[in-house]
């Protein structure tokens, strides 16, 4: 039991490195690689690379802070504690806001998939479906969660593992029938750089939304068992695990797949993953494809939910929301932050019966908007952390961030630019409609919140 907050601690270290990795690695290189492609060309490769070492360092820096600090609401309460209550508040319910609109979108996702092999079901019967399974999972204890998020994770895992196998041996010595294509997709096709740079840095915005969900190793301190051993380890693995996954799978994407062909968007069918695997005479190549990214979009769904209701439970311990989301079941869940954060499923039901095309690209945007200042406030929490640690001379984190802080404001000033450049790209500008009015309005909420905090601090204990 975690003192204090009534979570247990019942996630293993297996179940930490999953959830980490499985929050990181999502339909975004399945599908929204094609997006990224269409932009850069076959840099798309050098593009997650540059990304990805932004994604490693928020990973290192959340670890090293996670690891003196293995508390309830994670990187938003370590906020709170070095940058003051106003950034905690507004961090927290930035990613709330941008995990509970992933929550409706990837389960809307799911529906769609479903209708690749039934396309005659009304979209909103499985997207109630797939709600229900989810829900009930997370009201059950965070042990079965965390097997259940651990097994839907490693079929993603699996996935690319068996991609990059077979397009290593493609690539060297090609199959029956489809010879090798040598280096004959990166040279052709306008090359390398087809599109400039230019379009390569604005691949970047649509790249580093990929690797939103980095972050979750942290919520899952106050739940892990020995988070002191358990946190560090899953980010170091985190290390090698995404630079493998996504930048030597997108390496053999652009290598077997002309750009100009990877880059299609019409679904499942046009995926280079289902060529591939066509190639390799894998039957039903779609198919299989498609339950790959079905189980994505589950296991996104599933662990966004328990990172939100996780979040949203720590903000009401400090009395920035509601008292009653402190609630927690008999099995050591927080059910009524759970019910909260279960709006992003009501908003993809009537999405997915009122047309989603129209009601979620704003969300999206007020999405992408809040995760990019949740991570950049994560860089200048950590920048705080280590000035303070050093002021104070206290021993140093098991686990530490190389080249800290220099690395924390270069890496922040770098979101800060890709988040600049969003509004410059057709597919994200409305992060810009929705997400600066967003954040004035929690500034503004945060003051009645503070008096409200301080009154009931003030009300004598009963």
């Amino acid at each position: 039991m975690n003192e204090g907050t009534g979570l247990r601690r019942e996630l293993s270290g297996r179940q930490v490195g999953m959830i980490a990795l499985g929050g990181a690695i999502g339909t975004g290189l399945f599908l929204g690689s094609g997006l990224a492609i269409s932009l850069a060309g076959p840099a798309v490769v050098v593009v997650y690379a540059v990304a990805a070492v932004v994604a490693l360092a928020l990973a290192y820096a959340l670890a090293e802070m996670t690891a003196v600090h293995p508390e309830a609401g994670g990187f938003g309460a370590i906020s709170h504690r070095y940058l003051g209550p106003l950034a905690g508040f507004v961090q927290r319910w930035l990613y709330i806001v941008a995990q509970v609109v992933n929550i409706g979108s990837e389960v809307v996702a799911a529906g769609l998939y479903v209708q690749f092999w039934w396309p005659d079901v009304p979209l909103w019967a499985p997207v109630v479906g797939f709600s229900v399974l989810i829900l009930t999972v997370n009201t059950l204890s965070v042990r079965f969660f965390g097997e259940f998020e651990y097994w839907f994770a490693m079929i993603k895992v699996a996935t690319i593992v068996v991609f990059i196998g077979i397009g290593v041996y493609f690539l060297l010595f090609g199959f029956a029938g489809h010879p090798s294509p040598g280096l004959s997709a990166v040279t052709g096709h306008g090359g390398f750089l087809p599109n400039g740079l230019g379009a390569a840095w604005l691949a970047l915005s649509v790249v580093t939304f990929s690797y939103m969900g980095t972050e979750a190793v942290t919520l899952t301190a106050a739940e892990s068992r020995d988070p002191e051993r358990d946190v560090p380890r899953a980010a170091r693995s985190m290390v090698l695990r995404l630079g493998l996954f996504y930048v030597l799978g997108t390496a053999v994407l652009v290598l077997v797949v002309p750009w100009t062909e990877a880059a299609g968007t019409e679904g499942i069918t046009q995926s280079p993953f289902v060529r591939l695997f066509e190639y390799a005479g894998i039957p039903a190549a779609a198919g299989v494809m498609n339950f790959v990214v079905l189980t994505a979009a589950l296991s996104a769904m599933n662990t966004n939910l328990y990172l939100s209701s996780r979040m949203a439970h720590s903000l009401a311990i400090v009395g920035h929301a509601p008292r009653s989301l402190l609630k927690i079941s008999s099995r050591g869940v927080p059910t009524r932050s759970l019910a909260v954060c279960a709006l992003g499923l009501v908003l993809a039901v009537l999405a997915s019966v009122f047309s989603p095309q129209q009601a979620f690209p704003l969300l999206i945007g007020a999405a992408l908007f809040s995760g990019l200042m949740a991570w950049i406030i994560i860089f200048a929490t950590h920048v705080a952390f280590r000035r303070a640690r050093d002021r104070e001379g206290a021993p140093p984190s098991p686990i530490r961030l190389p080249g800290a802080p220099a690395t924390s404001v270069l890496a922040a000033v770098m979101l800060v630019a890709v988040l600049v450049t969003t509004g410059f790209t057709d597919q994200f500008f409305v992060a810009w409609l929705a997400g600066p009015p967003f954040l004035v309005l929690l500034v503004l909420a945060y003051l009645p919140v503070r008096r409200r905090a301080a009154a009931r601090a003030a009300e004598p204990a009963t």
